[in-house]
């Protein structure tokens, strides 16, 4: 009968997912040659190869991907199995692997962290900040167990909670303060200074503005919303930013802020989280607790200077 341990498994799985030795070691915490010695002992006993190794990279053979594939579904059901333990007390502590998008994250994060730590002493939040697919990604994977993100995010497998509706407000030079706050026609013929491809607040900022992703927008991106004010206070253009970023973005560049006539831009922020997963119900009432601390985020936000409004 072949020994297959988990260990050897988790660290399959981080090869593959890592596609190098070095980051795949340093995320399972063990040295590069050690990580090395198990994948070979685990190839040995199974009398065939599961990566092919080169000098820049290294990739999954044929049958390392459907072997990984396996190990993914392995590694998720025994995960769920700690999660089916923390799901029958009273309240969750241990690990909790909760992802962001990046335009939420900073503003937000903070406020959520301070609420569930004093509600559950035992609880360790673990954060991961990225773009919405590689999330979704990593949630139906196993490797989330939940996500703040723009909804809707329209996957079966996913429960969507949503928590808040926000407006996007325009930020603009600070000469440009008393000036008329443009229509989206004639936004559209500005000098709109967007997040790069992949961030869904852009794809929201250009369906605003009826604006086709495709169109080149040379030297106008970002990759951040910090870059995009300092860029706008640097005088290169205007842009969108969500409601809740005005108070860290804005503070320290030269811009105005105004917002748009209604009907406003808006997104919609929520909570997902696999259906299936043991902690749904945990998941369901940490997604109220984000929920308040995003109304006392924003109840404090109310009592600063009024913003100039759309005609």
């Amino acid at each position: 009968m072949m020994n297959l341990t988990l260990k050897q498994l988790r660290y399959v799985d981080a090869l593959a997912r890592h596609g190098h030795f070095g980051r795949a070691a340093d995320a399972c915490a063990i040295s590069q040659p050690a990580l090395s010695m198990q994948i070979r002992e685990l190839e040995a006993s199974l009398g065939t190869a599961l990566f092919e190794r080169s000098t820049r990279q290294v990739r999954l053979t044929g049958f390392g991907e459907a072997f990984a594939a396996r190990v993914r579904g392995i590694l998720r059901s025994v995960d769920e199995l700690g999660d089916l333990a923390r799901a029958a007390q009273d309240h969750l502590a241990g690990r909790l692997r909760i992802g962001v998008i990046p335009t939420i994250a900073p503003y937000l994060l903070p406020a959520v962290i301070r609420s569930l730590t004093r509600m559950n002493a035992g609880l360790d939040v673990h954060v991961r900040e990225t773009l919405t697919p590689t999330l979704i990604r990593e949630l139906t994977e196993g490797r989330l167990d939940a996500a703040i993100v723009a909804l809707p995010v329209s996957e079966p497998s996913l429960e969507e909670a949503a928590l808040f509706t926000e407006s996007f407000v325009l930020v603009r030079p600070e000469a440009e303060a008393g000036t008329p706050v443009p229509c989206r026609e004639t936004l559209r013929e500005m000098r709109l200074l967007l997040l790069e491809e992949g961030h869904c607040f852009r794809d929201q900022a250009l369906s605003f503005c009826n604006i086709q992703s495709s169109l080149p927008r040379e030297g106008l991106e970002g990759s951040s919303l910090s870059t995009l004010v300092q860029m706008v206070g640097a005088g290169i253009g205007v842009t969108l930013i969500p409601d809740m970023a005005v108070p860290v973005e804005t503070r320290s560049a030269p811009v105005s802020v105004a917002r748009f006539a209604d009907p406003q831009p808006t997104r919609t922020v929520g909570m997902i989280w696999r259906k299936s997963s043991p902690l749904a119900g945990q998941l369901a009432q940490i997604s109220e607790v984000v929920r308040d601390a995003a109304e006392g985020l924003r109840a404090g936000q109310a009592g600063r200077p009024g913003l100039a409004a759309g005609a």
